[in-house]
């Protein structure tokens, strides 16, 4: 019985490095890797399968709904940080660096505000791998990853891809973490994308700037 949890697939917000709206959907190459990552899963006993309600991680659920015969349960408390005023806009368009660690977005959830929210999904998450008698996926986006593994998980401390970075850990699109279903919530594997390795895909390696 394991967590499994996964950043959903490309979208053209992620190529083109612009804060999403909420509507953003999988671009081909997105809906391409949901594919590889449901056919990966499908060797995995999961038996339940939960999401973020925003677009881009809902139809990368439901790509793993469809390998798999599993109902999508929605849960909004998973969303990407929200930006408020500034989705839509493109990071080379701002004055200010969107992640900065005082940097509160206008209409939008500061870090701590966040960081809250992400504890309250992190509660969730745990109650239903409870109820869930095999593996529990879940699906929802790179901050809320960065945020639950920096933080909650052990093991994942660590895990730096670049020294010296404030918010270090990448996790490309549609990659899997996967943690023991009890404290002290231990990473066993961490943001492996090797479902699209095996296909030769390249720049698929969205890290922090691709929400």
């Amino acid at each position: 019985m394991a967590i499994i949890l996964i950043r959903h697939g490309e979208t053209s917000g992620n190529r083109d490095r612009v804060l999403q709206v909420p509507e953003t959907p999988l671009n081909e190459q997105g809906f391409g890797q949901a594919a590889r990552l449901a056919r990966r899963l499908s060797d995995h006993p999961v038996s339940r399968l939960l999401s973020s309600d925003l677009a881009r991680a809902h139809l990368t659920a439901e790509a793993i709904s469809q390998e798999m015969g599993l109902p999508v349960e929605t849960e909004p408390l998973l969303q990407e940080r929200n930006f408020g005023d500034l989705r839509g806009r493109r990071y080379a368009d701002l004055d200010e660096d969107p992640f900065g660690p005082d940097y509160s977005p206008p209409g939008g959830e500061s870090w701590a505000d966040f960081h809250a929210r992400v504890d309250r999904a992190w509660e969730r998450v745990c109650h239903e791998a409870m109820e869930t008698p095999e593996d529990l996926a879940v699906v929802t986006h790179g901050l809320v990853l960065h945020s639950m593994v920096s933080r909650i998980l052990d093991g994942g401390e660590g895990a730096s891809e670049e020294e010296g970075a404030e918010l270090p850990l990448q996790f490309r699109n549609t990659a899997i973490t996967i943690v023991e279903p009890r404290e002290p919530w231990k990473v066993r594997l961490l943001g492996c994308a090797a479902h699209l390795d095996e296909d030769g895909e390249e720049g698929s390696g969205v890290g922090i700037s691709g929400l």
